[in-house]
């Protein structure tokens, strides 16, 4: 800057103006500078210098010398403007700012982390309120059965109905609530015996059945659900079908068999379901995966005999 001002004076310049695109911090650092030698500092808007480097010639080349020519000829032209002054309650703000900002992806994070939880070990549980992760009961619902019952769905269904809504009331007026929405509360007791079969409802992987009367339409898959877990179901079964023996036998079984007969993509999609019940399984057990219960007990253990 001290150079730059001593060329404007030997050119005949009555001073230098420092001009900027407000990114980042360090422009801050730069106006901090400038008026420390009592140069004035502007900005222009990185869109406007987006369109003036397009505008040149229409290119999307980005270069600090080509920036800088862009940025001179729009301040040039006053289009520019002057930066609010550097003190103690605009850096409070921003600071605050950045605060806010770290919270909202801290919070987003930890929603898709619980959702991706719940879709494994209790996918009906999200289907009970229309925003759960915004509705009070929900979450009051949701916090007795972790923490009161340790996750265990099975207790909580014992203790009944009664009891269960005496314990999210409690939990609503702790957390400063007046009383709970019954509509979500009863629906969250009774997706509390929600089977296995639920997980794969909500892939989009189980099929839709047309009958009426005599008629006896296609059956297709619902597709509904979440379109994620179904293609990571769908993706995991390639690898398992060639790695697996039980889900290559179980494959062979249903593209080979004499009586209802199904094609590859058919057989696909029933082992893709399979294998999201057994992980629901194994997530909310906590036991290892067993070949002989995975193939319904048909599937036997060869005994090596031993040497004598």
């Amino acid at each position: 800057m001290d150079w730059a001002g001593k060329q404007a004076a030997a050119k005949g310049f009555t001073g230098v103006t420092v001009a900027c695109e407000p990114t980042g911090h360090r422009w801050r650092v730069l106006g901090q500078l400038a008026a420390d030698r009592r140069m004035p500092s502007v900005c222009v808007q990185p869109m406007l210098t987006s369109w003036a480097r397009r505008s040149e010639d229409l290119t999307f080349d980005k270069t600090d010398e080509k920036d800088a020519v862009l940025i001179a000829r729009l301040t040039a032209q006053l289009r520019c403007y002057v930066p609010e002054p550097t003190d103690e309650t605009w850096g409070r703000l921003r600071h605050l700012g950045a605060r806010r900002a770290q919270l909202l992806v801290d919070s987003g994070r930890q929603v898709q982390q619980i959702r991706a939880l719940l879709e494994c070990v209790w996918p009906a549980a999200l289907q009970t309120a229309r925003h759960p992760f915004r509705s009070a009961t929900w979450t009051a619902a949701l916090t007795v059965v972790v923490d009161r019952d340790g996750g265990d769905l099975a207790r909580t269904r014992r203790r009944g109905l009664a009891r269960w809504e005496n314990a999210v009331r409690r939990e609503i007026i702790r957390r400063g609530g007046i009383r709970p929405c019954l509509r979500i509360v009863h629906a969250m007791f009774t997706a509390l015996c929600d089977p296995a079969g639920a997980l794969v409802k909500h892939a989009g992987l189980a099929p839709r059945e047309k009958l009426s009367g005599t008629f006896i339409g296609r059956t297709k898959l619902t597709g509904q659900g979440r379109p994620g877990l179904r293609l990571a179901a769908w993706r995991t079964v390639w690898g398992a079908q060639r790695a697996n023996p039980v889900y290559a036998d179980r494959f062979t079984h249903l593209t080979t068999r004499e009586h209802n007969k199904l094609t590859a993509t058919q057989a696909q999609a029933v082992i893709a379901a399979a294998i999201l019940r057994q992980l629901h399984a194994i997530v909310t057990t906590g036991k290892a995966w067993d070949p002989a219960i995975a193939a319904h007990g048909t599937r036997t253990t060869t005994m090596m005999p031993l040497a004598a």
